[in-house]
């Protein structure tokens, strides 16, 4: 096995679990005695195939424990889902939220799996009768069932797209009521937040700032860093086995985690 950019070698993400939640989270394990952070979100706060993602740099910056509570594809309803790690989340000095895509979660249209939320298990009868043409037993994931949907009909994916991004903001409210702890909203993506389009590539996927402007009075502070493009060359620090090239690319490197755990600070110390 090859390791390309790699600082210090294969990573140990030290997989762990609190208390008795079913999601498994990247460790070191946090002690929940003592005041600490937490973060939730996906595969970018995780920080897969780095050996320091942001939120270790944010817990060395205000030196207070960050429990990393983030999932890879994961959604709100993840998190809505675990009681365990919601009570984590809430009980926090703060919690940082990343924003995350419209298409992981359970809608009118399909159901996703409650902790794994790429995986795509069933269309329901509203999906199936405005696709009638599809063969949704050979679909496993959501991107892909969204691609095939617009090969399909543009049109009609559509109308999709509007239930998708009703629902994420319907969900996302949910989730960040459900955090009592003062709430940072972080944007982490390769462009600014922008009007509606039907980019099944750019993530996080179908949001918008209507979207964003729906939950944000529902946060305590935001921040927004923009990475750098998925098409841009893989950046320094990723650690990851010749495999795996195609998905490190478009993954935040050292200098991106950087930029995020310094916005974080910044809109934590805003807090108050």
């Amino acid at each position: 096995m090859v390791y390309a950019r790699a600082e210090h070698g294969p990573i140990d993400y030290a997989p762990c679990r609190y208390g008795s939640s079913r999601l498994v989270f990247r460790g070191p394990q946090q002690p929940l005695d003592e005041p600490y952070i937490a973060v939730i979100g996906g595969i970018e706060t995780y920080g897969k195939f780095i050996q320091r993602p942001w939120p270790m740099l944010v817990e060395d910056a205000i030196g207070v424990p960050t429990v990393n509570l983030a999932c890879a594809n994961v959604s709100a309803d993840a998190y809505l889902s675990d009681d365990c790690a919601l009570q984590v989340a809430g009980n926090a000095q703060a919690v940082v939220v990343q924003i995350t895509g419209a298409v992981n979660l359970t809608n009118p249209y399909y159901a996703v799996h409650p902790r794994r939320n790429d995986r795509f298990l069933r269309a329901l009868p509203p999906l199936t009768r405005l696709y009638p043409e599809v063969d949704f037993t050979t679909i496993h994931f959501t991107r892909h069932l969204l691609l095939t949907l617009r090969k399909v009909s543009r049109d009609r994916l559509t109308n999709v797209a509007d239930v998708l991004r009703q629902t994420w903001a319907e969900r996302t409210f949910l989730l960040l009521e459900r955090l009592p702890a003062p709430k940072v909203l972080l944007w982490m993506a390769s462009h600014r937040p922008g009007p509606p389009i039907l980019d099944l590539y750019r993530d996080p996927l179908l949001v918008d700032t209507l979207m964003l402007d729906a939950i944000r009075p529902r946060a305590d502070a935001y921040a927004e860093v923009i990475l750098p493009h998925p098409g841009d060359p893989v950046e320094e620090g990723l650690a990851f086995a010749s495999l795996d090239r195609p998905a490190a690319e478009g993954l935040p490197g050292v200098k991106a985690h950087q930029a995020v755990a310094d916005a974080v600070v910044q809109a934590i110390a805003r807090l108050g």
